[in-house]
């Protein structure tokens, strides 16, 4: 084999270990990426009822039930909702009116099961969706970045 030969076959081999690695890393990274919808887009999407996935906007004012240690209540982005079923404590800073991150799956109903539910941090944080429906709608205060 000439010298040539030689690096032409090593090139071969390093692209074929490379192109296993990627493989392997991005089959790595699929289970556990988690994506995240407004309510208007989910209604767009059609996402499998085992997909974990986060779904943020508003806790819909009146729609905060809680029974023991399960809470329902419905997340907005003003134009769409989802119900929502958690079980366990909720946050704290949780209350109608308020954002909302939920991550969970949803069941073939059309209801949101929430394994982990949270609150916004500061009066500054929001999903960029739901700040453009408020924006849309007048709700949003622009110097505070809050909800009337």
């Amino acid at each position: 084999m000439t010298p040539k030969r030689k690096r032409l076959w090593l090139l071969v081999g390093s692209l074929g270990v490379l192109g296993v690695s990627v493989a392997l890393v991005l089959s790595a990274l699929s289970d556990n990426i988690v994506f995240f919808y407004s309510p208007s887009r989910l209604a767009e999407k059609h996402v499998p009822a085992d997909r974990r996935f986060r779904i943020g906007g508003l806790v819909e004012t009146g729609s905060v039930h809680k029974d023991g240690s399960e809470a329902r209540f419905r997340v907005t982005d003003l134009n769409r909702s989802v119900e929502v079923v958690y079980r366990g404590i909720l946050p704290d800073l949780f209350r109608e009116g308020q954002g909302v991150v939920a991550e969970g799956s949803l069941g073939p109903d059309g209801i949101f099961s929430a394994q982990e539910v949270l609150a916004k941090h500061d009066e500054k944080y929001m999903p960029p969706e739901v700040a453009k429906a408020l924006k849309e709608s007048g709700r949003w205060q622009e110097g505070e970045g809050t909800v009337r």
